[in-house]
């Protein structure tokens, strides 16, 4: 391509950009599919992809009378189809997704950062209970507090 733009068939990011996230959504094809064998007419598999714009079009043409319907099928059963970041919808199973750290995952990782920020607090406050005591300490040998 001598022009500079890029077409449509080529992708809008450099794939340099995918280093920092996966290229593959976090969507489910299996789920994608679902929707578009039973709602594909009216765009429901491009709603839940992030399609919004085309997904109004599908449900106003009623999937372009049956043919963008029957393409969009065969290009999410052969996982091409794209969610409306531009990455693949590839993964079929739903809990595949990635999605993170699980919730107890998450409370354990929490508790573990509180404990830590315990840690360093009483670390502190053993350190300032020690430096009274030796201002205490220097105070009782100059005499300047009466012994005990």
């Amino acid at each position: 391509m001598t022009s500079g733009s890029p077409s449509r068939y080529e992708p809008v990011e450099p794939p340099e950009l995918y280093a920092g996230r996966a290229p593959v959504s976090e969507r489910s094809r299996g789920v994608a599919l679902g929707l578009a064998v039973l709602g594909g007419p009216f765009g429901l598999h491009r709603f839940y992809a992030g399609r919004t714009q085309s997904g109004i079009w599908m449900c106003l043409t009623l999937g372009g009378m049956g043919i963008w319907y029957l393409y969009d099928i065969i290009v999410v059963a052969a996982g091409d189809f794209r969610d409306g970041d531009g990455r693949r919808v590839a993964r079929w199973e739903v809990s595949d997704a990635v999605t993170g750290p699980s919730a107890p995952e998450r409370r354990v990782s929490d508790l573990e950062d509180r404990m830590l920020g315990l840690e360093s607090q009483v670390g502190e406050l053993a350190e300032r209970l020690d430096f009274a005591e030796r201002l205490l300490a220097q105070a009782r040998e100059r005499g300047s507090l009466p012994k005990s």
